[in-house]
């Protein structure tokens, strides 16, 4: 990743971010805005499929969506920690790629690492504006202090309210599709792996669902629920007025 974007998309697992904002990501790619992801960890605890499938997943995903960029940090599933190592790594792609908003995971969910990774991705994303901390990129030169404007965070499986919704009627279809690349963690009569709470045919259905409902909440077709630790603001009234 060496491109600066506006929007950087974080999810702890390949398929939280198709989950949580793939909505919103096909929303900005319509709008012209660049768009990158960063997986935290591999998923290589998952019950269902394997290192390499997931991989093999997330780039069809990735595509799907357009993204221009996509990386893994390669952090231990299920063991990241919300600390300097960790938090200098995500500090040194966030300057590298200078995002004006970022979205991440929910601020706290079923799974341990959402929560930890919405503690991470909000920690860097504060500590890459303080001009004291150094990091690096890959050639070895100094790079400057970032702070992203925004951080929004998705909601994931816990029913969260949110603070903003994004109207993304006009890509439910594109999000459904994203996270449908990811065969082998959600709904497949014909797999023979153990079940899980996300391989339900229930499961898959209330991904549409709850965005239907979201939309039904600001009266449109699909939405997109995010919570923010900051304040929103406008500086147009009528940027509110639908």
């Amino acid at each position: 990743m060496t491109k600066p974007v506006d929007v950087l998309a974080i999810g702890a697992h390949p398929d939280d971010v198709e989950l949580g904002c793939a909505g919103s990501i096909a929303l900005s790619k319509a709008q012209g805005k660049s768009v990158a992801i960063i997986d935290l960890t591999q998923g290589e605890l998952g019950t269902r499929g394997s290192v390499d499938s997931r991989r093999i997943e997330s780039q069809k995903a990735a595509e799907i969506l357009g993204v221009i960029q996509r990386e893994n940090m390669n952090f231990r599933d299920g063991f990241f920690q919300n600390d300097e190592t960790h938090q200098l790594a995500m500090i040194a792609k966030i300057r590298l790629l200078k995002p004006q908003l970022v979205l991440c995971n929910a601020v706290y969910d079923r799974h341990i690492d959402h929560g930890k990774g919405n503690a991470l991705v909000n920690d860097a994303c504060f500590l890459s504006g303080l001009e004291k901390i150094e990091t690096r990129d890959e050639n070895g030169n100094k790079q400057e202090p970032w702070r992203p404007k925004l951080v929004l965070e998705y909601i994931q499986w816990m029913d969260i309210k949110p603070d903003i919704i994004i109207d993304i009627s006009a890509h439910l279809k594109i999000k459904m599709d994203a996270v449908k690349a990811y065969s082998t963690q959600f709904y497949n009569p014909d797999s023979n792996e153990s079940e899980t709470p996300i391989s339900s045919k229930n499961f898959i259905e209330s991904v549409s669902y709850r965005a239907k409902n979201f939309g039904r909440l600001i009266g449109v077709d699909a939405g997109e629920g995010f919570t923010s630790r900051s304040l929103l603001s406008t500086s147009n009234l009528f940027d509110l007025v639908r």
